[in-house]
C-alpha cells in the first residue's frame, strides 16, 4: 500500500492496523533542539482517546505514546521521531459475523476491489483508530511551532453542527470547548446536543457533525500561489481524514452566495498596522497567509457502523442484510476535533518551514 505519508519538509509516516498488536508514526523533518516529551504529546492523545463519555466508543484505549527515537536529553535531535501506540482492547470477535460482508458507507468493498485482501477486524488500515498516530504527530508540530513562532501560535477547533442541531458561534468560547464531552463551544447548546446523541444511539443509528478550526498568531506570507496553496494543502489535509465529505475555508460555499461587495475583505491602515474588516478568506489570499486568522470546516459524515439493518452483498456478491454490533461512535464528528487540529498544526508547521527555506 502506497501514500501513508504526509507533509514535504515536516513529513509523517503512519503504519499499523486498527487489531493490530499497535499503531504508530515517524516524524521526519522536524527542527532539533525541540524539548519534547511523552507528557508534551499525551495532552494532544488524551483528547481524541475513546472511551470517556457515553457518547462515543467505549473501547477503552490509554492510547499511551512511547517515543523510540529522534530524542535525547528530552530535546528533538533532528533524526526521524518514531513513536508507538499500543492497542490494548480490541475484540475482533465483534466482527466475526460480518466478515464476509460489506458495510453500506464504509471502504470495505472498494479496498477489496483495490487490494485483494482486506483486514476485517475492525477495518484494519481503513479504520479511524490510524488516526490516532496523526494526532501524536500533530502534537509534535504544535510543540515545535510554540518554540518557532511562540506561544501566540494556537490551534483551537470545535463541533459546531451535531446532525441536525447547530450552535450559535456569536457564543464561541474555548474554555468551554474543554469542558462538555461534544467540544461545543456554545454552553447553551450542550444539553439539547446530550439529548439529541443519546435518542440517536438507542434508535441505533447514527449522526454527522461539522468541525470548525481556528489558528492564530500565524505569521504572514505562508503558502505558494499555485501548486501549493496552503487553503490547497490544508482542504487535503482535513479531507484526508476518515469519514470527512467536505471542506470549506472562510466563508467556503457560502461565498456563492455573496456578492463582490460583502465578499470582499476590506483593509485599512490604523495606528500604523493593516486591518481587515472582515475574514471571509479565512486568512488565506491567493494561496497565501495574510496574518490573519486562518479558518477551516470540515464535515464529517454520519458513523458507518449501525446497528439498525441495512441490505448489502457479500463476498460472493450475493444479496444479504447486515446489522453491525460492537462498539461506535454514534458521532464519529466528536472525536474528529483533535484530528482536526493535529492535521492543520502540521500543514502550517510544514509551510512555516518551506517559506523558512525560500524567504528567510
Amino acid at each position: 500500500m502506497s501514500f501513508n505519508t504526509f507533509g514535504k519538509i515536516f513529513r509523517f509516516t503512519t503504519w499499523g492496523e486498527s487489531h493490530g498488536p499497535a499503531i504508530g508514526c515517524v516524524v521526519d523533518g522536524c527542527p532539533p533542539n525541540i524539548s519534547l516529551s511523552e507528557k508534551d504529546i499525551m495532552k494532544d492523545m488524551s483528547r481524541r482517546r475513546p472511551g470517556q463519555s457515553k457518547f462515543t466508543t467505549q473501547r477503552k484505549e490509554s492510547d499511551s505514546v512511547k517515543i523510540l527515537s529522534g530524542v535525547f536529553q528530552g530535546k528533538t535531535t533532528g533524526a526521524p521521531i518514531s513513536m508507538i501506540i499500543y492497542n490494548e482492547d480490541a475484540k475482533s470477535r465483534d466482527y466475526e459475523s460480518i466478515k464476509n460482508k460489506f458495510r453500506p458507507g464504509h471502504a470495505d468493498y472498494t479496498y477489496l476491489l483495490k487490494y485483494g485482501i482486506r483486514d476485517y477486524r475492525g477495518g484494519g488500515r481503513q479504520s479511524a483508530r490510524e488516526t490516532a498516530a496523526r494526532v501524536a504527530a500533530g502534537a509534535v508540530a504544535r510543540i515545535t511551532l510554540n518554540k518557532l513562532i511562540g506561544k501566540k501560535f494556537k490551534v483551537v477547533g470545535a463541533v459546531t453542527q451535531l446532525g441536525l442541531l447547530g450552535c450559535d458561534k456569536s457564543n464561541w468560547n474555548e474554555k468551554e470547548i474543554r469542558k462538555n464531552s461534544f467540544f461545543c463551544p456554545d454552553k447553551k447548546s450542550v444539553k439539547l446536543w446530550e439529548k439529541y446523541l443519546l435518542t440517536v444511539r438507542k434508535s441505533g443509528s447514527s449522526c454527522g457533525a461539522i468541525i470548525e478550526l481556528r489558528a492564530s498568531g500565524i505569521p504572514a506570507g505562508l503558502g505558494a500561489p499555485i501548486y501549493s496553496k496552503l487553503d490547497a494543502d490544508l482542504a487535503g489535509a482535513l479531507m484526508s481524514i476518515n469519514a470527512v465529505k467536505g471542506v470549506n475555508v472562510g466563508a467556503g460555499m457560502s461565498a456563492a452566495f455573496l456578492s463582490g461587495e460583502e465578499n470582499s475583505d476590506e483593509m485599512k491602515k490604523v495606528s500604523g498596522k493593516i486591518k481587515f474588516k472582515s475574514n471571509n478568506s479565512g486568512g488565506i489570499l491567493g494561496g497565501i497567509s495574510s496574518g490573519q486568522e486562518i479558518v477551516a470546516s470540515f464535515a464529517v459524515k454520519p458513523t458507518s457502523s449501525i446497528l439498525n439493518s441495512r441490505e448489502t452483498i457479500n463476498k460472493k456478491g450475493k444479496n444479504t442484510k447486515i446489522s453491525v454490533k460492537g462498539r461506535h461512535d454514534p458521532c464519529v464528528g466528536i472525536r474528529a476535533v483533535p484530528i482536526g487540529e493535529a492535521m492543520m498544526s502540521c500543514v502550517i508547521l510544514d509551510h512555516y518551514l518551506l517559506n523558512k527555506a525560500q524567504c528567510s
